[in-house]
């Protein structure tokens, strides 16, 4: 397979400008009834640019990433989803707190939807911010061949027009030598039992390295999505002299200064930043008075877009002061909180005897047969008894303990949590979260309400884990 280092000057010329008149929206189909229509269906794309063979992608209504929904806090939406593949699938509406109904996971909340069939989704949307939707019926495949779409939830009154909100989908995808997606590597019980699967390209949007335009002296919020199967993306806001505006979906109180150097964003994490379109620091400046947003996992820094100033035609817009609005969430009553814990065990050069799967223990020839190879409590994949069961109202104290040898990013259906304590430093202590990240021997402690009824999943974002056995589900009555 080729790797990613190979693409950056052959594909260089594959960079497209986006204009702030182009950026992603909502442009879908009606039906009579006022059902926003989104169809999942094959469709080719050459990733590295034109210049390159098409690969066959699967996409909401032929477009990488799916059309963006954009709706107003409290908006009810009805979707009328329509499966024009040939096997079964499911839209999860990632970090929105809705009913369990339309939560979307194929085996607890719904069925898959078949082939040729139709699923109607319905819900209010409750908080504003940056969420997204993707499939939920083996996502370790589906997900990877690009079945997942931003939803942006803008508060009544939006803080930034459409010029000056800007959403960044980011993902990594694995290329054979052709520059085509190497499908003949889903599935592989090496990704499942490691890192998870790993690409060799970066897309922003779709595409490689796009640059968009930024005003001169302007405030712009970027929205960071990252959709890869399995990469933590690491980037900088610091290099962008940006302030940090919420994480998951969820406005801090006000803008913060970045504390680190870096930032993880795990798999299905959100950040969303307030950037000024203005010079910064000259070394942070390439020879054209760009500046990029770079992913900072190797030893050298790669571009995955750009940012060109060009003067506003009327003049810099009146900056004044950002008002943010928080989402209203219960918080979490932590002297009466019940307690439950969460042992992750397995995977390769991890602990894996006593996996039960399916109600038999497995030994290691049946595991990597199943492609079994990691527990929750001694357990792979979705049991017939919940994690735990509570009346609704409760606070839950979360502790999970990862004694295997690699990180992952845990999320939670339905919710959002609080991190109490854990290993490193967090960056914002009372920041609420739907996912966090934890690594290799580290023990983590968060704790929410469970004030949403129904039957909700936990499991590990990186996705050939959560197919590999790290999928749990609790309750709420």
């Amino acid at each position: 397979m080729i790797n990613r280092r190979q693409f950056i000057h052959s594909a260089g010329a594959t960079a497209a400008s986006v204009s702030l008149a182009n950026l992603p929206g909502l442009a879908l189909a009606k039906t009579d009834s006022g059902q926003i229509e989104l169809r999942a269906k094959t469709a080719e794309h050459a990733l590295p640019g034109e210049s390159y063979a098409a690969s066959k992608l699967w996409l909401y209504d032929g477009k990488l990433p799916g059309p963006e929904i954009r709706l107003r806090k409290g908006e009810v939406v009805r979707i009328k989803f329509i499966n024009e593949l040939d096997e079964p699938t499911s839209i999860h509406w990632h970090g929105v707190r809705i009913k369990n109904a339309m939560d979307g996971v194929s085996g607890l909340t719904q069925d898959p939807v078949a082939p040729g069939q139709s699923f109607d989704y319905e819900f209010e949307v409750p908080d504003s911010g940056t969420f997204w939707y993707h499939a939920h019926n083996k996502s370790w495949q589906q997900v990877a061949r690009g079945l997942y779409g931003p939803l942006i939830i803008e508060d009544e009154v939006p803080v930034f027009d459409r010029d000056h909100d800007i959403t960044l989908m980011m993902d990594d995808w694995r290329l054979d030598q052709n520059g085509q997606l190497h499908l003949a590597s889903l599935g592989d019980v090496g990704d499942w039992s490691h890192a998870g699967r790993l690409g060799n390209f970066i897309t922003v949007n779709g595409r490689r390295e796009p640059v968009f335009k930024l005003f001169r002296g302007e405030n712009y919020r970027l929205r960071l999505i990252n959709a890869c199967n399995a990469r933590v993306l690491i980037v900088s806001p610091a290099a962008l002299g940006a302030k940090i505006l919420g994480f998951d979906g969820f406005d801090l109180t006000e803008p913060l200064e970045p504390q680190f150097d870096t930032l993880p964003v795990a798999p299905a994490q959100r950040v969303d930043l307030l950037v000024r379109g203005e010079s910064l620091d000259p070394a942070r400046l390439n020879d054209v008075g760009d500046f990029a947003l770079q992913e900072l996992t190797q030893t050298t820094a790669y571009s995955m877009a750009k940012f060109e100033f060009v003067e506003p035609p009327n003049g810099p817009q009146k900056t004044t002061s950002l008002s943010l609005s928080p989402n209203a969430i219960a918080a979490p009553d932590l002297d009466n909180a019940v307690d439950v814990t969460l042992d992750m065990t397995g995977g390769a050069m991890g602990r894996t005897e006593g996996l039960i799967y399916q109600g038999r223990q497995l030994n290691i020839n049946e595991m990597f047969d199943t492609g079994q190879v990691w527990a929750f409590n001694g357990v792979a994949n979705l049991s017939d008894q919940p994690l735990f069961r509570v009346q609704r109202g409760q606070t839950i104290r979360l502790k999970t303990m990862n004694q295997t040898g690699w990180i992952h990013g845990m999320h939670v259906h339905g919710h959002h949590f609080r991190i109490l304590s854990r290993q490193r430093e967090e960056l914002v202590k009372d920041a609420w979260r739907d996912t966090f990240l934890i690594d290799g021997d580290e023990t983590v402690e968060i704790a929410f309400v469970a004030d949403n009824p129904g039957k909700w999943l936990l499991h590990c974002h990186m996705l050939e884990h959560a197919a590999g056995g790290m999928n749990t589900w609790f309750e709420v009555i």
